[in-house]
């Protein structure tokens, strides 16, 4: 069997000596010479490098939130091949995995950050019940237009992304459309998408400004209390094993009250008990 011998890039420093094991007796002489140097304080150590596995860890975490290596690259402004090497052993099964990296490069790596995208869809839809529609909000924030119109509430998404579209709600809350490039009905279209949708205006967000990020706060933006009474009483009936009676006293409201909400939204009223 023919064993391959890597050889070292250059021979001007202690590098072809320390990783490619070089047997050349000046360059042993030159790393053994800064060996005694640094002991004596004569030489500074070369730059110290960090533990690879929690960015290597991290890595893997991204890819798991559905980020390509590429992606993951582009977003820290390294090279593709500078991932890869966190994931695949080094040519030489000797040295396996990746150990240590620069401080410069976990830390561009560790700055790349998923995060959930329910804040960030619902400054775009607010945007949009304004009067912006979704290709306006794209291009001032400076992401893909189809990006935008793919976006779910279930995404994970790149931080720097949602500090984009967070800036880009900031600027444009405030502004009506029409007097800044959109059309009066494209931007009456986008009301009305928004208002068929009940997407909350900026205005409502106001109010709840702590609860725009947090996926567990639903909004009742455009919900009218007789469509509130009608799902509290289709859970009561259904969860609780009580009627319309009991309901309704439950919810402090008549009887009649809990009919013409189920009549009102008979979405609501499937499958209860009369």
């Amino acid at each position: 069997m023919t064993t391959v011998v890597r050889e070292a890039p250059h021979h001007n420093n202690t590098v072809c000596v320390q990783w490619y094991s070089c047997k050349l007796p000046e360059c042993r002489e030159r790393f053994y010479a800064r060996r005694r140097a640094i002991r004596a304080g004569l030489a500074q150590p070369a730059r110290t490098l960090v533990d690879a596995t929690p960015v290597r860890q991290h890595i893997l975490d991204l890819q798991e939130a559905g980020l390509s290596l590429t992606s993951i690259a582009r977003r820290a402004g390294v090279a593709h091949t500078t991932i890869g090497n966190f994931l695949r052993p080094r040519p030489s099964a000797r040295r396996g995995l990746q150990r240590q990296t620069t401080p410069e490069t976990a830390a561009k790596i560790l700055a790349v950050r998923p995060v959930t995208t329910i804040g960030t869809l619902r400054r775009i839809q607010a945007l949009v019940a304004v009067g912006w529609p979704a290709r306006q909000v794209a291009a001032h924030a400076g992401v893909s237009n189809r990006w935008v119109v793919d976006l779910r509430p279930d995404t994970i998404i790149l931080a720097s992304y949602a500090e984009k579209i967070a800036m880009t709600y900031g600027e444009l809350r405030r502004l009506k459309p029409e007097k800044h490039g959109v059309q009066a009905g494209h931007a009456r279209r986008a009301r009305n998408r928004a208002a068929a949708n009940r997407w909350p205006t900026p205005h409502y967000w106001d109010q709840h400004a702590d609860d725009i990020d947090d996926p567990h706060f639903h909004p009742l933006y455009g919900v009218t209390k007789r469509e509130i009474v009608a799902q509290d009483a289709n859970e009561l009936m259904r969860f609780s094993g009580l009627d319309k009676v009991a309901a309704a006293e439950r919810l402090g409201v008549s009887k009649s009250y809990i009919e013409h909400a189920f009549r009102d939204h008979p979405q609501y009223a499937v499958e209860v008990a009369a």
